[in-house]
């Protein structure tokens, strides 16, 4: 048997199989989601609606993704993760041009590419801690102490969530919180580091939101503000700030259990159909809102399981990865889809203030279902190569 067909045959097939749903089930999604946005002239012709073309391109950037998938699932993530320094030093200026930029959403063009470079220098911050991490201690035994590797996952991560929130995304801020959180719980840092640090942060919260964080961010305030009057009932502007959440929350709350149907007419009482979820981001930040409208609770569920199904399958990989920096990149993974999937989901049912983040494999989102494949082939990779030059942990001191 070649090697080739040794790591086919030995992949993760259902991880491959829920990921590929994920992304399908996307694509029919986003063609219901995008009908009402504007799309080229020249493919008027082609495409009858914009939900058809949109899918169109979302089948592109799968195929480029899915070429990204088996690329890292095949090649040992031992040599992969030497790509943190170049990624993470790239991300972190491309945040900068961005930030020069003062565009609403801080993107950067390379040709025919666009994209947000938060989401790039979170990818390379996974990749660099669990890089140092598990090589730093072979240099010194020192860097194996509590405090040496709450500084290294400190480090590595404050630079990037800073200039993240001086951009204003406080969705993709906020991404870094459990990813920290979860680093620093499978880098075996003791329980009573981790108590310590809990405690002095929740008593910083204060500071944080009435000092820190209108420094940084207009928007975040604001949002918070909108979402603790919502929840306590108080008058709000649905016309105006409150707009996106009240209706979206709406469109979700009155679906029932079937919902009103995939790609459903104003006739059949659609609030997407008439424009009332926001129509220009109900195909990335909003999709779960034009979800839950129109397959229900039902259809919710199904997501909301194939997602858990997904992560799941990712921490059984991790159990069984050889080593910590496997099981760190795994486990930070499953960090990073799950706090877009609970921000996605949280903010369209009023658990949380809107963010603006989109769902992972479903939402039309260009280069960033690019990331989240190859990512999961990062974690394919370390199923595939669980035994192959298994290195030895190193000892603290």
């Amino acid at each position: 048997m070649t090697p080739f067909l040794r790591k086919l045959l030995g992949m993760n097939w259902v991880l491959v199989l829920v990921m590929y749903g994920l992304l399908i089930f996307g694509l029919f999604m986003v063609e219901s989601a995008a009908r009402h946005l504007s799309y080229p002239a020249a493919m008027h012709d082609k495409f009858a609606h914009a939900g058809l073309y949109y899918a169109h391109m979302d089948k592109q950037w799968i195929a480029i993704g899915s070429v990204a998938f088996f690329a890292a699932a095949f090649v040992n993530y031992r040599w992969i993760r030497w790509l943190g320094i170049p990624v993470y030093m790239a991300s972190l200026v491309l945040m900068l041009v961005a930030m020069k930029q003062e565009t609403a959403v801080h993107q950067i063009t390379l040709g025919p590419l666009t994209f947000q470079p938060a989401q790039l220098g979170i990818f390379s911050g996974i990749l660099m801690i669990s890089w140092l991490i598990q090589d730093l201690p072979k240099l010194h035994r020192m860097f194996a102490s509590p405090i040496a590797r709450i500084g290294i996952i400190g480090i590595v991560s404050a630079i990037p969530f800073l200039l993240v929130m001086k951009m204003g995304d406080m969705g993709s801020a906020l991404v870094w919180i459990p990813v920290i959180v979860v680093a620093l719980v499978v880098a075996g840092v003791p329980f009573r580091y981790l108590s310590f640090m809990t405690f002095v942060s929740l008593g910083l919260l204060p500071m944080i939101y009435f000092v820190a964080l209108p420094l940084v961010s207009k928007r975040g305030p604001e949002r918070i503000d909108l979402w603790l009057r919502m929840l306590q009932g108080r008058e709000v502007d649905k016309n105006g700030d409150a707009y996106a959440p009240y209706y979206v929350s709406m469109a979700i709350g009155k679906s029932g259990w079937k919902g009103v149907g995939w790609n459903a007419t104003a006739d059949k009482g659609s609030l997407h159909a008439r424009k009332l979820i926001p129509w220009e981001t109900a195909h990335n930040d909003y999709i779960f809102g034009v979800i839950g409208e129109e397959l229900g609770f039902r259809g919710s569920l199904l997501l909301i399981t194939a997602f858990a199904l997904l992560l799941i399958q990712c921490l059984f990989i991790a159990f069984y990865s050889k080593d910590t920096s496997g099981r760190l990149l795994v486990c930070l993974v499953v960090a990073l889809f799950f706090s877009h999937i609970f921000e996605n989901i949280g903010m369209d049912v009023l658990l949380l203030p809107i963010t603006g983040i989109p769902l992972p494999l479903v939402s039309y989102s260009g280069t960033f279902v690019i990331i989240c494949m190859f990512l999961l082939g990062l974690v394919q990779s370390v199923w595939i190569h669980r035994n192959d030059g298994v290195e030895e942990e190193p000892v603290e001191a």
